[in-house]
């Protein structure tokens, strides 16, 4: 829109929302939010906008799909109050929050793949208290730690179906198995990914059931998916953006 404009060309609040579907309203919110520049004045208060305007307002929503509706508001936000710097800090910090979730999801493959059938449990034994000292037992605070938890997510893992530890017949305490630690660390893992606790709990089942990869293969085709989304989102963002500092001088 703003590159049919000529310089000077002054816009109504509603010349600027019909370009992108927006309503008038949206476009006060976003300057009253520091997203767009201050407007200009009508002797009789009414706002006035400019191709400046047009040009922050499509960066703010180029920036969106990528960056998140908070981040782009906060580097349109600086970026109009002149900390250029800041801007471009938040950017990385986005950028760096999309490399580690192409890590996690990494790490989620890597989990799946060393899956052997011989882990998932066997009818009859999730019901079998199973001894502290066992091996492979471990206890609700050692495995919340290992995973950077608090011991009462854990919990409410257990309540949701995600996780099935056995209770020692001694003291009661919940004792984990490695069939049960692997849930948690691919509950954690799919948690950091996005995916709600209903959508976790059906996949860990087929997991313990079929004792491999194949019950989430759908899941994770979809999670590279939303990943390449973003990357590419953030591409035309920057490229927005980057033609509004340009315009700002």
């Amino acid at each position: 829109m703003r590159r049919n404009l000529q310089n000077g060309e002054r816009l109504r609040p509603v010349d600027l929302a019909r370009g992108h579907g927006l309503s008038t309203q949206a476009i006060r919110n976003y300057e009253e939010a520091g997203i767009l520049p201050a407007a200009g004045r009508t002797p009789h208060g009414y706002r006035t906008f400019t191709s400046l305007h047009a040009g922050a307002l499509s960066a703010f929503l180029a920036l969106v799909p990528g960056h998140g509706h908070q981040t782009a508001t906060s580097v349109m936000r600086a970026v109009n109050r002149g900390a250029v710097d800041e801007a471009f800090r938040l950017i990385d910090e986005s950028h760096a929050q999309l490399l580690d979730d192409r890590r996690t999801l990494q790490a989620v493959e890597s989990a799946l793949r060393d899956l052997e059938p011989a882990t998932a449990p066997e009818p009859g034994v999730g019901s079998e208290p199973v001894a502290v000292s066992g091996p492979g037992g471990t206890f609700i605070g050692t495995l919340a730690g290992k995973l950077g938890i608090r011991p009462a997510t854990l919990r409410k893992w257990e309540r949701a179906g995600l996780v099935r530890p056995r209770r020692d017949p001694r003291t009661g305490y919940r004792v984990f198995d490695d069939a049960d630690v692997r849930d948690a660390r691919l509950a954690h893992q799919l948690r950091r990914g996005g995916y709600l606790l209903e959508q976790i709990a059906p996949l860990i089942a087929q997991v313990r059931a079929a004792g491999g990869l194949e019950p989430l293969e759908a899941a994770l085709c979809d999670w590279h998916g939303r990943l390449s989304a973003r990357a590419r989102a953030m591409l035309t963002g920057a490229a927005e953006l980057e033609a509004y500092l340009r315009e700002r001088g």
